[in-house]
């Protein structure tokens, strides 16, 4: 049996490990304002880079400066996309929390 297959399989860590891992992921998260708030964060800087580059690319076509037409569709296409992809996002959060407000305690 060929043992160079195994030899790079590093051991099971123990759950005291894990979990001592997951207490300081909780807790990193929690001072930063949360993985949602970063998300939600960079879509809208997302939206609004997009909606910058379709303004730009739309000013460049109405004054003729754009070589390519296509150019303005597609940034229009992104910045349509990347608001879609924020309200999605509201929409799900949204749903979480009156999900959350249903709970009884």
């Amino acid at each position: 049996m060929n043992t160079e297959l195994f030899s790079n399989i590093q051991p099971i860590q123990s759950a005291a490990a894990l979990s001592g891992m997951q207490k300081a992921d909780a807790s990193a998260a929690s001072e930063t304002g949360g993985i949602f708030a970063d998300i939600f964060q960079t879509a809208i800087d997302n939206v609004k880079t997009t909606d910058a580059d379709m303004n730009e690319a739309q000013y460049l076509l109405a004054t003729g400066q754009l070589d390519n037409p296509a150019e303005a569709t597609i940034a229009a296409t992104k910045a349509t996309a990347a608001v879609e992809l924020l309200v999605q996002l509201r929409n799900k959060a949204l749903d979480a929390y009156s999900e959350l407000t249903r709970i009884s305690l």
